[in-house]
């Protein structure tokens, strides 16, 4: 791959070996990800198209597209290296040795949290079909949800939500250890911070999809029919079939509390009868392309449709033990009642955080 503006990206302040670095990430990321002309996929030993294995969804890629692409689905290779050069050496920044004696801003905000050596947010951006993505949404075609007016207000106020610190029951499910943070288990299945592997196990009657981040197992029932009356899980009621060489899974039925998905830059707001359609294709031995839609009248004012790549990972899935010594919550709590007492203002700048 040839990388036709050296002055343009010199410019920005990257260096030749960064500039270098970030073209073998794309050019790799490129062809890796495309579907390959005259691929084979794998069936199942109950012939099936099989889609066993671990996948990571790390992306730097956004839910929702930012204005600076001003409104494209795609961009070139070479505004993805600069995209991609900046991330990593934040990163590298972020991950220096902390000064010990540092204090806390006059602001009252803290100290930090977890460095980068914690983190795994994904280096790069998506790429589906050729193309590096702006957005995982592609429909609507500005790549924005289209919240109606009621689905912007439930939204707002499940955000003004996560600014109380009244009692457990008000705090974020991720903190509370009851699925993980954001969408990782989803559906859809949206990135996190760190632990964005899926675990996918088949069999003629059920697909598991076990999210790395907080052990969720979504257990999907093949050729079934939707709980009649419905229970309202924790991440939904699955059902799935197989159509030509795509898994096709369908959720609705969501549990009360999971209305509000946010972890990073991807945040949305759905109804407990908010329908999500997804579907995995495998598109190469190492890529599986996943595609979802999302139908809820009652937050938005059409149904909306997604696209990311999720990868091969050889790595193992460990045990996600999230209440083993965690004492954040019983903090958050005791930090909230003394900031009462003193009369300070504990809401964060970003509830979203």
């Amino acid at each position: 791959m040839k990388v036709k503006n050296y002055s343009l990206l010199q410019s920005l302040g990257l260096t030749r070996a960064s500039i270098f670095v970030g073209a073998v990430f794309v050019a790799i990321s490129s062809s890796s990800f495309a579907a390959e002309a005259g691929y084979i996929k794998p069936l199942t030993e109950f012939g099936v198209p099989d889609f066993q294995g671990t996948w990571s969804l790390a992306t730097q890629t956004n839910l929702e597209r930012a204005e600076r692409f001003e409104g494209k689905l795609a961009i070139s290779e070479e505004e993805a290296i600069l995209i991609e050069t900046r991330v990593r050496e934040r990163m590298e920044a972020s991950n220096q040795p902390s000064d010990p004696n540092r204090e806390a801003p006059s602001s009252g905000r803290n100290v930090g949290g977890y460095n980068t050596f914690w983190m795994d947010p994904g280096e790069r951006l998506a790429v589906v079909n050729g193309e590096v993505r702006t957005s995982v949404i592609v429909e609507p075609e500005d790549g924005q949800l289209p919240y109606s007016e009621q689905g912007r207000s439930n939204f707002a106020q499940a955000m003004q939500q996560r600014q109380s610190y009244d009692g457990p029951e008000v705090r974020p499910l991720g903190e509370r250890c009851m699925v993980g943070f954001g969408s990782s288990g989803g559906p859809p299945k949206l990135p996190v911070l760190y632990n964005n592997l899926t675990q996918i196990i088949q069999t003629e009657s059920h697909v598991v999809l076990l999210a790395e981040m907080n052990h969720d197992a979504r257990i999907v029932r093949m050729n079934s029919e939707h709980q009649d009356p419905p229970l309202y899980p924790w991440l939904g009621d699955s059902i799935g079939y197989y159509e030509e060489d795509s898994l096709v899974v369908e959720t609705t039925n969501f549990h009360a509390q999971q209305g509000m998905r946010s972890s990073l830059e991807h945040r949305f707001y759905g109804s407990q009868q908010m329908k999500v359609t997804e579907r995995f294709t495998r598109t190469s031995d190492d890529t599986i392309l996943y595609q979802f839609t999302v139908e809820d009248p009652a937050n938005y004012s059409q149904p909306w449709s997604g696209e990311l790549p999720m990868n091969a990972n050889g790595e193992r899935l460990f045990e996600y033990a999230c209440h083993e010594g965690n004492y954040a919550l019983p903090g958050i709590l005791a930090g909230a009642r003394r900031a009462d007492t003193e009369g300070i203002d504990y809401a964060p700048t970003d509830p979203g955080q």
